[in-house]
């Protein structure tokens, strides 16, 4: 049997594929448009040179994708490398040239003599879908926290009392913003005729903030330079944060229902602190195949909850936190230990005790990440929903 290792190195518009031979023989090189009709052609012809294929790639997704998807559904074994990888092992093969082609064919040696590849699946449609979704929301959600923080700006320029008096984050002193900006225009509406018009746009608690507005517009009678335009610059950025949270909003519904369609809904549900988004947000970041791993080891080093050893000679036992891992992962798992500390007991517990032995706080909440990706990956291996442990469980 004829075996054939192939790399390709992906590109927007144009990807390049080596193909080489047991002995590392190159016996294909070309550059391909990411096209289908091209794509196609090539795959037969890499197919034409052995019995047997196995391919890898440096990208999992973007320009990548049509590639990705025409081999797997011709079931071709397909393997992931990283961009990093590839720059680390090119340092190891002859020249010092950097090209697609040696890059394609540095891919292609890995992929041969290495074991420890991670494989690319195709996702089902629902893990798709909340990928797309949750990166749409992630995308949306640093642009409020940038407008917001701009906002801020703005509004410290002119009028620094209202700006410590309110969260900008919530609707009602955006809501406030679109109309008032000013200490001077707070205090000629007043806060009786300022609460009717927050209480016509449906604000909660549109007495305080009133109330709030007028006390800040109180301590200040001074009207700085360049207020009017940065009034009007307020009133526009606090009116496109009050979109972007509206858009953010419809997003978390379509999550929730997609996520809801998904055959592990209710076990990644039924754990502490790992809500609708979080939740969505682990499938998103795993693909939701536990096997794709291995063990629940390989899972938190993935997710970089996972200390790595940094021993030499005679030091031993020193661990560092790991520098490459995915960081939508480990936000995912830190974040939902944090949550759990207040609403689990044995979470609380467990954080407790890890920072009654001296560990500082994040180290406890990476060290309660840690323990909950074994019991997670239990749950999914499983199919069974989680249930509160004794409190002994978690002692050991």
């Amino acid at each position: 049997m004829v075996m054939i290792w192939t790399g390709i190195d992906a590109g927007k518009t144009h990807h390049h594929c080596v193909a080489i031979d047991e002995s590392g023989r190159r016996l294909l090189s070309r550059r391909v448009a990411n096209d289908e009709p091209e794509l196609l052609q090539l795959l037969v012809d890499v197919l034409a040179l052995g019995d047997e294929v196995t391919w890898g790639i440096d990208l999992a997704d973007g320009g990548a994708a049509l590639t990705i998807t025409i081999l797997l559904n011709h079931d071709q074994p397909l393997h992931y490398i990283s961009g990093r990888a590839i720059h680390r092992a090119s340092e190891s093969y002859r020249g010092e040239g950097k090209t697609d082609a040696k890059d394609a064919a540095v891919i292609a040696d890995q992929v041969r003599i290495r074991r420890d590849l991670h494989p690319l699946r195709a996702d089902d449609e629902t893990v798709t879908d909340l990928k797309i979704l949750t990166g749409r929301r992630t995308d949306l959600v640093v642009d409020r926290t940038r407008i917001v923080n701009r906002l801020r700006a703005q509004l410290t320029g002119i009028f620094p009392g209202l700006e410590r008096a309110l969260d900008l984050t919530n609707t009602g002193p955006l809501m406030l913003l679109t109309g008032y900006q000013t200490p001077a225009a707070i205090r000629r509406i007043g806060v009786k005729r300022l609460e009717t018009w927050l209480r016509n746009r449906r604000v909660l608690r549109a007495d305080r903030l009133a109330e709030t507005a007028a006390e800040a517009a109180g301590h200040q009678h001074t009207s700085l330079p360049g207020e009017k335009l940065t009034a009007q610059l307020v009133h526009t950025l606090a009116a496109e944060v009050m979109a972007l949270n509206q858009q953010v909003a419809e997003l978390d519904k379509a999550i929730e229902a997609r996520f809801h369609e998904h055959r592990d809904f209710e076990v990644i549900t039924s754990m502490p602190g790992l809500g609708m988004i979080l939740g969505a947000e682990f499938l998103a970041a795993t693909g939701g195949d536990m096997s794709l791993f291995g063990t629940p080891d390989r899972l938190a080093g993935f997710g970089g909850v996972a200390p790595v050893p940094r021993d030499s000679g005679k030091t031993s036992g020193n661990l560092r936190r790991p520098r490459r891992y995915n960081r939508r992962l480990q936000r995912v798992l830190y974040i939902s230990a944090l949550f759990s500390i207040r609403s689990c007991e044995d979470s609380r517990r467990f954080y407790e005790r890890k920072r009654s032995e001296g560990k500082r706080h994040i180290q406890a909440v990476l060290a309660l990440a840690r323990r909950r990706v074994n019991v997670l990956w239990a749950l999914l291996r499983d199919g069974r929903t989680y249930q509160a442990a004794p409190p002994t469980s978690l002692a050991a």
